[in-house]
């Protein structure tokens, strides 16, 4: 599969497109890196969306929030509104969403709001902290599709006022209606539901060798569980046993003393990898494809880039 077409004739990136792009490995990991760099600028506002079922649901809460202040409203995040999309979805249960609203309270990333008709209402908005960081999450991943056709989105991002208030909701309606994203691969899924799993994962790719072509073993650079675990913020036993569980699955091992040693990821790992970060970057071309018209573009042939992504970002 190649090129999709939006309904005005546009294209954007499809994921299969995206996995076959010779720079495209590359691209990722770089990525990875400064979505790396942004969790040590930030490792609690990042910790709190470090799950794969957090996250979603910051991105659903966010898109409520940017849609109504689009559509001229007050931009409040209401929990009946969240609880609806979320469940709609099957993300979460309705329990779930509540205790996250309430987590956002509780570590400053969100504050209780008053509505001037209905005082009993309690809205939530986020906080300038929270929204500083999706912006740079999108930035992130509009300057990875740069490097790929030399797409100028981070620029006109940057450029076009309001630009987030309009690509995150669509953003988030992709990322929630995707099968893929919601139930992701095999070793992928084991650490979705790792706090800061996401995390985790960029650490092992970030410094994913360049392998021989057809290696089964890539060698990366963490070299310490014990040290992982620390700055992950996560206990030692329990990486220890999540690690355990993909080694199981013949995605990772150690290239000598099992957890005191360098790590390595087998080759299938980083499919499952490139495939998620494919469908994720796919769903974001295509939001912006549809809000920010781009004139001129070229196809996506070429692999230079623009290199200016803001520093900021939330998890995964």
């Amino acid at each position: 599969m190649g090129m999709s077409k939006l309904s005005d004739g546009s294209a954007t990136w499809t994921a299969e497109r995206l996995v076959a792009h010779p720079a495209f490995d590359r691209a990722i990991r770089e990525q990875a890196r400064l979505l790396l760099q942004a969790y040590d600028a930030d490792p609690k506002l990042s910790s709190v969306f470090g799950t794969q079922q957090r996250w979603l649901m910051a991105q659903a809460a966010l898109g409520i929030y940017f849609r109504a202040l689009t559509a001229g409203q007050a931009g409040d995040i209401t929990a009946a509104r969240l609880f609806d999309l979320v469940t709609r979805h099957d993300i979460a249960s309705r329990n779930t969403a509540d205790a996250f609203l309430k987590e956002m309270l509780k570590y400053g990333h969100a504050r209780q709001g008053i509505d001037s008709v209905d005082r009993r209402r309690r809205p939530v908005q986020p906080t300038e902290n929270a929204v500083d960081a999706i912006n740079g999450w999108v930035g992130i991943h509009l300057a990875t599709l740069d490097k790929l056709d030399r797409g100028g989105r981070l620029e006109k991002f940057l450029a076009t006022p309001g630009a987030l208030f309009d690509l995150q909701p669509r953003i988030a309606d992709g990322l929630m209606s995707s099968n893929s994203v919601r139930r992701p691969e095999r070793t992928f899924s084991l650490f979705t539901w790792l706090d800061n799993g996401g995390v985790a994962m960029d650490r092992l790719m970030a410094g994913v060798a360049e392998g021989e072509p057809g290696a089964e073993r890539l060698a990366t650079q963490v070299l310490s569980v014990a040290d992982m675990a620390q700055w992950l913020r996560l206990s030692r036993t329990h990486l220890k046993r999540k690690l355990a569980q993909a080694e199981a699955l013949g995605s990772l091992g150690w290239q000598g003393k099992r957890g005191d040693s360098a790590m390595w990821v087998s080759a299938a790992f980083c499919r499952e990898y490139a495939n998620a970060q494919a469908e994720k970057l796919a769903i974001i071309d295509r939001a912006f494809t549809a809000c920010l018209r781009r004139d001129g573009i070229e196809t996506p042939t070429a692999t230079a880039a623009d290199e200016r992504p803001p520093p900021r970002s939330l998890a995964n």
